[in-house]
Order: C-alpha cells, then sequence, then structure tokens
C-alpha cells in the first residue's frame, strides 16, 4: 500500500471522519463503519484532504484533464482545495466547477459556479464517498447539459465495497458500467481494514477482533460481489 494512503487512512481517524461503532446508513442499512467528509473543516484538514486527493487523481488519471467538476454541496470545497493542491505539488492549472441547487437569474447566472463548461473539455468528478451511485445520476445530466465535453473519471475518498442500488456490483463498478467512465477511491474499505486491524494508532486499536467480526458480517450481507 503507498504510503499517501496509509498516511490518509490516519488522517481520517485523526480527523473524526472515519468512525467505527453502530450507525444507521440513509439507506436503513446498519453498518460497524462511517465516513462523514463534513467533518473536515479547518483550513489545515481541507489543505491536507486536497492533497491526497490531487496524489490519487494524478495516480489515476495523470493530469491530462481540464476541469475538476465538484457536485453541490460537498463537492464544492473539495473541488477547490484539490485544484489547489494539484497547482502546488505538480504546477499544474485546472479550472473548479461546481453546480449550484437552484440556478442563479442575476448576477453571475446560470446554474453552475466556477468555471463554465466548454466543448471539448475534459472533466474529472469528484466527490466524498458513493454508497449507491444516487448522486451521479443527477450530476451526470447537468455536467452533459452545459457542453460537449469529456468525462474521464469520478474520485471519491472512500471505496465502501458494498453493492449498489442495481445489482451485486459495487456502487463504483455500477457507475463504470453504466456511464462508461472510470470510478476510483483514495482507498477502499480493504485497505482501511488491512492497515487497522488489531495496530495500535496513536494507542487505540481501532478495529479489534470484534469489530472485525462485524465488518465481516457487514459485508457477508452487504458486500459486492
Amino acid at each position: 500500500m503507498e504510503d499517501y494512503k496509509k498516511q490518509f487512512i490516519e488522517f481520517m481517524v485523526d480527523s473524526q471522519v472515519l468512525k467505527f461503532g453502530e450507525f444507521t446508513l440513509k439507506s436503513g442499512r446498519k453498518s460497524p463503519f462511517f465516513m462523514n467528509a463534513g467533518a473536515y473543516v479547518t483550513g489545515a484538514q481541507l489543505r491536507r484532504l486536497g492533497e491526497y486527493y490531487a496524489r490519487a487523481i494524478h495516480d489515476h488519471y495523470g493530469l491530462n484533464f481540464d476541469v475538476l467538476f465538484g457536485p453541490a454541496y460537498k463537492g464544492i470545497p473539495l473541488s477547490v482545495a484539490t485544484t489547489m493542491a494539484i497547482s502546488e505539488l505538480y504546477g499544474k492549472e485546472i479550472r473548479y466547477c461546481s453546480n449550484r441547487k437552484e440556478v442563479k437569474d442575476h448576477g453571475d447566472t446560470g446554474i453552475l459556479l466556477g468555471s463554465k463548461l466548454k466543448d471539448g473539455d475534459r472533466v474529472v468528478i469528484i466527490e466524498d464517498v458513493t454508497t449507491s451511485g444516487k448522486s451521479i445520476e443527477e450530476t451526470f445530466p447537468i455536467i452533459k447539459a452545459q457542453a460537449d465535453v469529456e468525462i474521464k473519471g469520478l474520485m471519491v475518498s472512500l471505496n465502501r465495497m458494498e453493492r449498489g442500488l442495481e445489482s451485486e456490483k459495487s456502487a463504483l463498478e455500477e457507475i463504470q458500467g453504466k456511464y462508461g467512465f472510470a470510478a476510483n477511491a483514495i482507498v477502499t474499505m480493504a485497505d482501511v481494514v488491512e492497515y487497522l486491524y488489531n495496530k495500535s494508532y496513536q494507542g487505540t486499536i481501532y478495529i479489534d477482533d470484534t469489530l472485525k467480526q462485524a465488518i465481516d458480517a457487514y459485508y457477508e450481507q452487504y458486500g459486492a460481489k
């Protein structure tokens, strides 16, 4: 596992973004872990988060693209932080773009924030986490309605590795099959378990045998095939 992935797992734990216990998800599933990107709230956290996204995007998609699109609302700070990190780490200027939930009819009119999309633009979409793929169902037509662009891929922070809404495949695999572009994550839950299982971090064992059994049982029921 790459060092930045190990550091990112520690960063999620330190930021209390990734928690372990008993949680009820929007889907109604009872999960032994929960990831909330809304817990990244400080400038230092957002700067580091942008750097991890930038490295993962560089690894999976290179830098041969023009626009980083972050769907409202959580995708807005992600796209801003990551375009800044790409500039600082790689000296590459990428434009950021996000959508509004409501179309603005005065001043800077339209549905987009940041850069406008232009015909021929190559776009990478950035999100926090994709559990079911529902958000892409909303985002994809918005992007395609603005210009004739090429979507190179989707990057999320954590692949929960559970099946999506329409098949036994994971949500990221469903997205790739349905829309025809790649979908990747900085880390997967398998990475998290591999790195934290029975390992003391900051004096705490976050995934002990009991929690490991709960995670295994969760994936036995909801895991992607």
